[in-house]
């Protein structure tokens, strides 16, 4: 297998054969799958800091539990690709294109064969800004020095291995937050206007709504990569469920993908394996799917972190049962396709513009309070958004398995639709991949409206954006297709 050798940092490296104690594979190593995993520490190194999610700013003072940029290296031959899930809320495409090209400068990876992707927690550090965070520069960059940091451990710990996949359902833990309002009765949107036939999260018994849109996605997919004498390396999940939540206002959390991430290695037995076995689990398309059951007669409250932690096991148990059926591979041919495809920008009019910057001057200082004034902000710092914005999309060939990838938070329905469509013999989405372009609703969720819906940075993309997008994603899984 060719290694690329990049500068004479990588000379020493190869001549040495080691670094630190980890074998580095030589040029006459035999052919076949190759893998290597490391779960890279982003735990912010100093508190307070601020933490995005949310409408109005916080600053957690303390990690609940560690954050991770989960890296995963794939070699077969030529081929190369790398996969990284990072516990942050959403990540800026500039931050990941330039970790990428500096990844990819360090191991030879095409920077176009790597996938980096937030998993939407909503208690990590603000990286990009939405509503009333803002970024924080030197955590930005702490965060692109470690992603590079993990994919470049993770390529050089790579050895001979072998992958499979399967899948379980878990429809537990999926309610569609989206709620039909009813017969006569219309929402109110931050604009000002009654225009609105879905409310978000409506709450328990709430008498204007009737039912869920119900959509939901209960697959649960699992890809697992060993080495060839079978000893655990990664094992990688993708679930369609945004956040868990009940994380403390004072902290930093990785949610519930971070706590399967620890949970599957311990169900799989392999706490105690060399270099430590990598869970990773990624967000599908969750963007109108959360936790919780709108349909109860009464809420249920949890202890903070508890219902993460039943989340975390409950899909343990689902992904352990898919894990259990594996049949394992070691030559995996791998592809990969990236491309840009150009949206629309919904950006206010003249007026509403005038409106919002009226609104804004009227306010008192300091924290905006209500959604008008927050929305009215938006508006202004939207209107130096341009007229469209390039969206980067990929498509990766694992063997018989297809994973594409969307940088918007992406209804259940469209990850529905490409998994019916694929070429593959199963796929699945990893969204808020490669960028951060807001949510993505399907030209008809535009016309209920609802929050997901609402002009703002965190949902800024043009009514046929949707369509463009899973078009163009199907379109690459055909190009990554066997012949």
């Amino acid at each position: 297998m060719a290694v690329v050798r990049r500068g004479m940092a990588w000379a020493c490296l190869l001549a040495g054969g080691i670094l630190g104690g980890i074998p580095v594979v030589s040029e006459s190593a035999e052919t076949g799958l190759y893998a290597g995993a490391v779960a890279q520490d982003v735990t912010p190194p100093q508190f307070p800091i601020s933490v995005n999610g949310n409408m109005s700013d916080h600053f957690a003072q303390r990690a609940a539990d560690p954050l991770h940029a989960r890296c995963l290296v794939l070699v077969n031959g030529e081929q190369s690709l790398a996969i990284v899930i990072v516990d942050s809320c959403m990540i800026p495409r500039e931050l990941m294109d330039s970790a990428k090209e500096r990844a990819s400068y360090r191991t030879g990876i095409p920077a176009s064969h790597i996938l980096i992707a937030a998993t939407h927690c909503h208690s990590a550090p603000t990286v990009a800004g939405v509503f009333q965070s803002d970024p924080v520069p030197e955590y930005q960059k702490f965060l692109a020095d470690r992603i590079v940091e993990g994919i470049e451990r993770a390529w050089l710990q790579r050895v001979p291995a072998q992958l499979g996949w399967a899948t379980a359902d878990n429809p537990e833990q999926l309610f569609n937050r989206r709620w039909k309002l009813k017969e006569g009765v219309l929402g109110e949107n931050p604009f000002g206007s009654k225009v609105d036939r879905v409310r978000m999260n409506p709450g328990i018994k709430n008498p204007e709504v009737t039912e869920s849109i119900g959509i939901i996605d209960p697959q649960v997919s699992v890809l697992a990569v060993q080495r060839r004498d079978g000893q655990p390396i990664a094992v990688v999940a993708n679930y369609s469920l945004h956040y868990v939540g009940g994380v403390p206002g004072d902290a930093v959390s990785a949610d519930y993908f971070g706590e399967f991430s620890n949970r599957i290695v311990r169900a799989i037995g392999a706490t105690q394996v060399q270099p430590p076995c990598v869970g990773m689990m990624s967000n599908g398309t969750s963007g109108d799917v959360n936790n919780v059951n709108f349909a109860l007669q009464s809420s249920v409250r949890r202890e903070p972190l508890e219902q993460i932690a039943i989340v975390a096991e409950s899909l343990t148990q689902t992904a352990l049962a898919a894990y259990q059926k594996i049949q394992f591979q070691t030559d995996v041919p791998l592809a990969v396709e990236e491309t840009e495809v150009e949206l629309g920008v919904r950006k206010p009019s003249e007026a509403e513009l005038a409106e919002a910057r009226q609104l804004l001057a009227a306010a008192p200082e300091g924290s905006l309070k209500g959604a008008r004034l927050i929305y009215a902000r938006e508006s202004v710092l939207l209107a130096e958004y341009p007229a469209t914005v390039k969206a980067k999309l990929q498509a990766l060939r694992l063997g018989d398995l297809a994973i594409v990838s969307s940088p918007c938070e992406t209804f259940t329905e469209t990850g529905l639709a490409i998994k019916q469509a694929t070429p593959f013999r199963h796929t699945f989405t990893i969204e808020l991949a490669n960028g951060y372009n807001g949510y993505l609703p399907p030209a008809r969720h535009h016309e209920w409206g609802g929050y997901e819906t609402w002009r703002a940075r965190s949902s800024y993309l043009a009514v046929d954006a949707e369509e463009k997008v899973r078009t163009t994603q199907l379109e690459l899984l055909q190009r990554v297709a066997p012949k």
